[in-house]
């Protein structure tokens, strides 16, 4: 069956996509390590795993749709390695962009709990596009959408990250190498340029009582041509099992998540966005799906304190 793309829709991402193109998360704080590569836990021989699937502005046709796949490990106190998948597909595989990325932290000890990493990751990305099917409001095709696109790009990225048992700051550029991925030709103005993103990230943890944590944490990212994009959020964790919070994205959309830990290794999460730009009168809201995993390599139990970010 033929694809048909709500043309409209379709350039309305494409048009802020140019200038900010990578995915967002609600669950920012457990998908750290793709952002930041010197996101580190300092847990030596425990795997962390994660995976999350977004699924963007429901209802409106050719919607974003993000998996993203994580996973790292301390090989011992100073260095942390670890890999990354993000797939997107916009429009129904109009346009699809998966990622790769290798991460490398080197830990610093300071005073006390306190550390500082710092990180780099190197990889590539690859993008497809198929414009065949596509209806258009005019008889004539437009040239830009004539022909497929299929490119392989490397990247590369760094980071910091200053962090302690109770807080987290940090500050990375997951892709300084910008790029265009689709190249001026025929007169054509080209379009899809990659621009450098650079997030800023910082969280807390505050104890209530015995039962009750507060956790604020915030992210922002600043690109080049686009609006500043800034996401608050505050979770409640009971008993260092149940998680409930809310959040707000910045003249884009407000939030409601939660996970549980299932097991000590295993936990589940779930956020819904509500749409408040004027976008959200053609979607039904945002779906997101997190699952983190830790395996004990050594098999000697898991003895670890609990994962706040």
């Amino acid at each position: 069956m033929k694809k048909i793309i709500l043309f409209i829709t379709f350039l309305f991402y494409v048009t802020s996509a140019s200038a900010q193109q990578d995915p967002e998360y609600t669950h920012y704080m457990y998908n750290m390590s793709v952002v930041n590569p010197a996101y580190a836990t300092s847990t030596a021989a425990m795997l962390s795993l994660g995976g999350l699937y977004r699924t963007q502005w429901v209802g409106a046709v050719g919607a974003p749709k993000t998996f993203t796949f994580f996973g790292h490990t301390a090989l011992n106190e100073k260095i942390e390695v670890g890999a990354s998948l993000i797939s997107d597909d916009i429009g129904d595989g109009a346009k699809k962009e998966n990622n790769f990325y290798a991460d490398f932290a080197y830990v610093l000890q300071l005073e006390g709990k306190n550390k500082l990493s710092f990180g780099l990751k190197a990889g590539f990305t690859s993008l497809q596009t198929n414009f065949n099917g596509f209806r258009f409001t005019d008889t004539a095709t437009d040239l830009a959408f004539a022909e497929n696109i299929n490119v392989t790009k490397p990247n590369i990225g760094a980071g910091a990250y200053y962090f302690t048992d109770k807080y987290y700051i940090g500050l990375s550029v997951p892709n300084l190498l910008s790029s265009k991925h689709i190249e001026e030709k025929s007169g054509i103005n080209a379009f899809g340029s990659e621009e450098i993103h650079t997030f800023l990230t910082a969280g807390y943890v505050f104890q209530i009582n015995d039962a009750l944590k507060l956790k604020p944490a915030f992210m922002s990212r600043f690109v080049s041509g686009a609006p500043l994009s800034v996401d608050i959020t505050a979770n409640v964790l009971y008993n260092e099992k149940f998680e409930l919070g809310a959040a707000y994205r910045l003249n884009d959309a407000v939030s409601a998540l939660m996970n549980i830990n299932v097991t000590p290794s295993l936990r589940i999460g779930y956020a819904y966005d509500y749409t408040v730009s004027n976008l959200g009168q053609f979607n039904s809201g945002t779906h997101e799906i997190m699952l983190l995993f830790d395996l004990d390599l050594l098999g000697k139990g898991y003895d670890k304190s609990p994962r706040f970010f």
